[in-house]
C-alpha cells in the first residue's frame, strides 16, 4: 500500500523541519524554537525506530551497529562507506520518522532536526514549513572534535587505540568531509526552501536566526 503525498501533507501540517549540514546550529534552534514557542521537540537523533520492527536484511544500515565487527571497522571505513551508510541510513529511517511525526503533531506544533531527504520534502510538506541550516564545509571537518560530548569523546578513544591513529583520523575527517561535501551543500542549497547560512562559527548569531526561522514559520503570528 502506498500513501498519497497529500494525505501525508495534510497529517503533518503541524510540523516544522529543519534540516542542512553539520555545524549549522540545527540542534541549537530547534530547542531554542521548542523552549520559546511550546513546541514538541524533537531532536536529530530521537528514537522513532521500534527496534522489533528492523532487522539487518530489511534495514542494513539502521542496524549496522549491530552487524559491524568492531568500532576498528567503523572508523576505518573508506569516505565513500561511510558516505554510503550515512545516506542509506536517512533513507531507511525516514518512513519511521513520518510515522512518528504524525503521531506527535496532531494535537501540538512540532519542531524536529530531520534528516529526512529534500525530494521527499518537496513532497510532503509546504515551502513554510521547512528551513535550511547551512555553514561551510571546514566547520564539519575542523570543528568536528571540538565539542567535549560522550560520543565525540569516544570517537577520539578508539582512533588512538588504531595500528595508526594519524593516519585513521585523517580518514575519518575524510568521511566528515565527504558526507558535507559540495555535492551535499549544493543540494540543500538549491532546494528551493527558506535557507541561512552560517559564516563564521566564532560569533553569536543565536538571536537572530531565532527570530528570522520563527519569522519563515509563522510562529509570532
Amino acid at each position: 500500500m502506498q500513501i498519497n503525498n497529500n494525505i501525508l501533507k495534510h497529517y503533518l501540517k503541524n510540523v516544522m523541519f529543519i534540516n542542512g549540514t553539520s555545524y549549522a546550529g540545527k540542534s541549537t534552534m530547534v530547542k531554542m524554537l521548542a523552549d520559546k514557542y511550546g513546541l514538541i521537540h524533537c531532536g536529530e537523533n530521537y528514537d522513532c525506530v521500534p527496534k522489533d520492527l528492523i532487522n539487518p536484511k530489511t534495514h542494513p544500515n539502521l542496524c549496522y551497529f549491530q552487524t559491524m565487527k568492531g568500532w576498528q571497522e567503523f572508523i576505518n571505513r573508506t569516505p565513500q562507506e561511510y558516505n554510503d551508510w550515512i545516506v542509506g541510513g536517512k533513507n531507511e529511517v525516514t518512513e519511521f520518522e513520518i510515522m512518528h511525526l504524525i503521531a506527535v503533531s496532531q494535537a501540538q506544533k512540532t519542531i524536529v532536526d530531520t534528516n529526512i531527504p529534500i525530494d521527499v520534502l518537496r513532497e510532503i510538506t509546504d515551502y513554510n514549513q521547512v528551513a535550511i541550516m547551512l555553514s561551510p564545509q571546514s566547520l564539519s571537518v575542523d570543528h568536528f572534535f571540538d565539542r567535549d560530548d560522550y560520543d565525540k569523546v569516544f570517537l577520539k578513544e578508539q582512533i588512538a587505540k588504531s595500528e595508526n591513529p594519524e593516519k585513521t583520523m585523517q580518514n575519518f575527517l575524510d568521511c566528515m568531509a565527504k558526507v558535507n561535501g559540495e555535492e551535499v551543500y549544493s543540494e540543500f542549497a538549491n532546494s528551493g526552501f527558506f535557507t541561512l547560512v552560517r559564516e563564521d562559527v566564532d560569533v553569536d548569531t543565536k538571536e537572530e536566526t531565532l527570530a528570522a526561522l520563527a519569522g519563515h514559520f509563522g510562529l509570532d503570528e
